[in-house]
C-alpha cells in the first residue's frame, strides 16, 4: 500500500505539473500534504514534518545557490566571461577554438546557472564561429554541454546541492567527485560529439546575430585580467578541497582533527564559507570603476531569478521529509534488495523517468533524491563516496532526454535558430549522451571505491 501511495503521488505530481500547468512549488506542497494524509502520519505531525523537510533543505541550499548566483553575476557584468574565453582561444589557437570555448564554459559554469551562462557565452561563441568558419555545432555544443554538465553535477547549483543534502553526502567530497565525473563526461558526450556533429551537419550562424540584434555587450570598460577571473573560479575549489583533504588526513590519523588549526582551516573550506570568501574576493577584484552601490545592485539583481529555484528545491525537500516519515523508504529498500537492483541503478532510473515526464532537471533531481533518500538511509554499507556517486547518478538521469517539455531545449533551439526536429536530433542526443556517460562513470566509480 505504501509503494502504491508513492507511485500515485509521483503520478499526481506529474499530472499537476504537465497537464494542469501547476507551478512545481505549489504541486510539491499539495502532493506532500496528500501523501502525508494517505500514509497515515498523525494530523498533528503533518505540518511539522513538512516544515522540517522544507526548512532543513533551504538551510543549506539557499546559502550556496544565493552566493553562487552573486559570483556568477559579477563575472558576467564585469566582462569576466569574455576575458576568460578570449584568453583561452588565444592560448589554444584556431584549430582548438571549440576546446577553448568548452574549457571556458566549464570554468564559468561552476558558479553560474545553465541558462544565464549560455546566454552570456553565446555572443562569444557566435563571434568565434564567424571568425573561424564551419558549422555552428562545432563551437556551440561543446560550450552548451559544459554548462549542462556543471549545472547538473556540481554544487553550488541547486540540483546537486539539494540532492547531496537529502542523501547526506559530504558537500566538499561531492565537489571533487563531481569534477572527476564531469570532466570525462563533458569531453566524451559534449566536446567529441560536438566536433563530430560539426563535421556531419552544417548549421549557419543565426540571422539575428548577423543582423546584430541579439548581441549584448558584456564587456566592461575596464575588464578584469584573466588571472583575476581564474583566481575567482579556482578559489572556492581550493578552499573546499582543503576541508576534504584535512578531513581525510584526520580520519587516517595523519593529523589530529582536534587541533585548532585543523578545525579552522576545515571551517574555511566548508562550502558556504568558501563561497562567501570567494564572493568577497570577487567584489574586491572585479570592482573596477564601479561604486559599492552599483556592486550591491548587481548582487541584488542576481538573487531575483533564483527565488523560484530555491523554493522548488525546498518543496522537494518537504516531499522527501514526508516520504521519510511515512516509512516508504524501508519498504522500497526491501523491494530493491529482493530484486537485486543496486541503489545507484534505481536512483538513475527514477530520475530518468521524472526527467522525461516533466522536463525540469532540477525538479527531477530534487524529487528523485527525495524518493530514494529513505532507501539510501536504510541501506547499510554505503560509504561517503557511494553517496556522492548516487548523487551523480541521479544528476545523470535528470540530464538525459531533454525534449519539448524542457526549457533548456527551447532556449538552445531559439538562440541557435534550429527547428524542433533538428533540436531533437542534436541537442536531445547530446543531453542523453551526457546522462548515460555520466551514469556509467558514476557506476564504475562506485564499484572501484
Amino acid at each position: 500500500m505504501l509503494i502504491f501511495t508513492m507511485l500515485a503521488a509521483i503520478l499526481l505530481l506529474l499530472i499537476l505539473i504537465i497537464k494542469f500547468k501547476v507551478h512545481a512549488f505549489v504541486a510539491l506542497i499539495i502532493v506532500s500534504l496528500l501523501t502525508a494524509l494517505a500514509t497515515g502520519i498523525p494530523v498533528d505531525k503533518i505540518l511539522p514534518t513538512m516544515l522540517g523537510g522544507f526548512g532543513g533543505t533551504l538551510a543549506s541550499v539557499a546559502l550556496l545557490v544565493g552566493l553562487g548566483a552573486m559570483i556568477g553575476r559579477l563575472l558576467e557584468i564585469t566582462g569576466g566571461a569574455k576575458v576568460l574565453a578570449d584568453t583561452l582561444i588565444n592560448k589554444f589557437g584556431e584549430k582548438k577554438a571549440p576546446l577553448a570555448l568548452g574549457v571556458a564554459s566549464l570554468l564559468f559554469g561552476f558558479p553560474i546557472f545553465f541558462d544565464a551562462g549560455l546566454v552570456v557565452m553565446l555572443p562569444i561563441i557566435f563571434s568565434v564561429a564567424k571568425q573561424f568558419g564551419g558549422s555552428l555545432f562545432r563551437y556551440a555544443f561543446p560550450a552548451a554541454g559544459a554548462f549542462a554538465v556543471m549545472h547538473a553535477f556540481l554544487p553550488p547549483h541547486p540540483g546537486p546541492v539539494a540532492s547531496g543534502d537529502l542523501l547526506g553526502a559530504n558537500m566538499g567530497l561531492l565537489v571533487l567527485v563531481g569534477l572527476i565525473c564531469a570532466m570525462p563526461t563533458w569531453y566524451i558526450a559534449a566536446y567529441l560529439y560536438g566536433t563530430f556533429l560539426g563535421k556531419k551537419m552544417h548549421l549557419d550562424l543565426p540571422k539575428a546575430f548577423l543582423n546584430a540584434n541579439v548581441i549584448s555587450d558584456t564587456a566592461a570598460q575596464n575588464p578584469p585580467s584573466f588571472k583575476k577571473v581564474l583566481l575567482i573560479l579556482l578559489l572556492p575549489l581550493f578552499l573546499i578541497m582543503l576541508d576534504t583533504v584535512l578531513n581525510t588526513l584526520s580520519v587516517t590519523k595523519v593529523v589530529d582533527g582536534a587541533e585548532l588549526w585543523v578545525q579552522t582551516l576545515r571551517f574555511l573550506g566548508k562550502t558556504p564559507i568558501a563561497l562567501l570568501i570567494t564572493l568577497i574576493a570577487s567584489i574586491i577584484l572585479l570592482k573596477g570603476q564601479r561604486s559599492y552601490e552599483q556592486i550591491e545592485k548587481i548582487c541584488d539583481n542576481a538573487l531575483g531569478p533564483i527565488c523560484a529555484i530555491v523554493l522548488v528545491t525546498g518543496a522537494g525537500g518537504m516531499f522527501g521529509g514526508v516520504l521519510r516519515a511515512s516509512g516508504i523508504g524501508d519498504v522500497l529498500a526491501e523491494m530493491l534488495s529482493d530484486t537485486g537492483m543496486p541503489v545507484i541503478v534505481a536512483a538513475f532510473i527514477i530520475s530518468l523517468a521524472l526527467r522525461v515526464a516533466q522536463g525540469s532537471a532540477t525538479v527531477a533531481l530534487t524529487t528523485a533524491s527525495a524518493l530514494i533518500a529513505p532507501t539510501v538511509a536504510a541501506t547499510t554499507g554505503l560509504s561517503a563516496f557511494d553517496l556522492c556517486f548516487i548523487v551523480i547518478a541521479i544528476a545523470s538521469g535528470a540530464t538525459a532526454f531533454s525534449h519539448v517539455n524542457d526549457s533548456g531545449f527551447w532556449l538552445v533551439s531559439r538562440f541557435l535558430e534550429m527547428d524542433t526536429k533538428t533540436t531533437l536530433k542534436t541537442w536531445t542526443v547530446m543531453e542523453t549522451l551526457i546522462g548515460f556517460v555520466g551514469f556509467g562513470i558514476a557506476a564504475i566509480g562506485s564499484i572501484l571505491l
